[in-house]
């Protein structure tokens, strides 16, 4: 499936086709990791999170962690 690269604003912009998106479990507002891999002459799209993990456990995760930083960040040190 072809698509073109367009501009919007300063960023470079590909459209994903719903059917690829449902394909591997993604949304629109899902979060992705973009890679370069010059090796290969390609670029990667995956899912920011592990599959079958749940958005609000994530959430709850990222909550816990701005809650409880300083004392993580003193336990790592340790």
């Amino acid at each position: 499936m072809a698509r073109k690269i367009f501009r919007t604003g300063n960023s470079a912009v590909v459209s994903l086709p719903a059917d690829a998106l449902e394909a591997v479990g993604l949304a629109l507002g899902d979060e992705v990791t973009v890679i370069a891999d010059p090796e290969h002459g390609c670029i990667i799209i995956s899912p920011s999170t592990l599959p079958g993990v749940r958005r609000d456990l994530l959430d709850r995760v990222d909550r816990f962690i701005a809650n409880y930083r300083p004392a993580l960040e003193t336990l790592a040190r340790e």
